[in-house]
């Protein structure tokens, strides 16, 4: 079976790819590249994560631009400037239409190369309005319409806990993988909210944090 896998770097995203490829015969990887200020140290670490788990199975890197400075203006993911830190509350780094913008061109692309299924690492506690069940229902309907297709959206974690995930990547290289969102000399900063949510998802399930951070 063939599946496409929208992937970030981050822990989820990196550890549903790694599990589909124990069962799947093609899993594609696709990066959406929207100018975060984050992404060239973020797509650095994915390189090293794909290289570390190439095998057959694993089809070449599909790179999809959709540039939102336009958009988001001076927001701090943009800029670099004011990121949430690690006591700021997951809502703080919300970034508005996050999963519209890798949708629809994901979707797209898989109904253009025929690959039937798009998966996502998006997980049951996500706190987001665009990471809903019945937002991922409705948006991939519409989207199927739009082009008169039938590319099924999956969402293999969202009945997990973070440390069912986090267990589902006992294996798998994630040393190449990355959270940060204001990294500092190419490593994770160790500050951020995200490097937060990172050290504790390793913590709390009870597995070794392979993570070079500058603080």
């Amino acid at each position: 079976m063939s599946l496409a896998v929208l992937i970030s770097g981050g822990l989820d995203s990196a550890i549903l790819l790694g599990d589909a490829l124990r069962r799947e015969d093609r899993v594609h990887p696709i990066y959406v590249r929207c100018g975060l200020a984050w992404e060239i140290v973020e797509f650095d670490y994915l390189r090293r994560y794909l290289d570390a788990l190439r095998r057959p199975a694993l089809a070449p890197l599909a790179i999809l631009d959709q540039p939102v400075a336009d958009v988001y203006g001076p927001h701090w993911s943009i800029t670099g400037e004011g990121v949430p830190g690690a006591n700021d509350p997951d809502e703080a780094v919300f970034l508005p239409g996050r999963n519209v913008l890798l949708l629809a061109k994901s979707l797209l692309w898989c109904h253009l190369h025929k690959v039937p299924t798009l998966a996502l690492g998006s997980l049951g506690t996500n706190p987001f309005p665009d990471a809903t069940p019945a937002f991922f229902t409705a948006f991939g309907a519409l989207v199927n319409e739009a082009i008169a297709a039938h590319i099924k959206l999956n969402l293999p974690l969202v009945g997990l806990t973070k440390s069912a995930v986090m267990r589902l990547g006992l294996g798998l290289p994630l040393e190449h993988t990355f959270s940060c969102i204001r990294p500092i000399a190419n490593i994770h900063c160790g500050q951020c909210n995200k490097c937060a949510e990172r050290q504790k998802a390793f913590h709390d399930a009870a597995m070794t944090d392979p993570t070079a951070y500058a603080n």
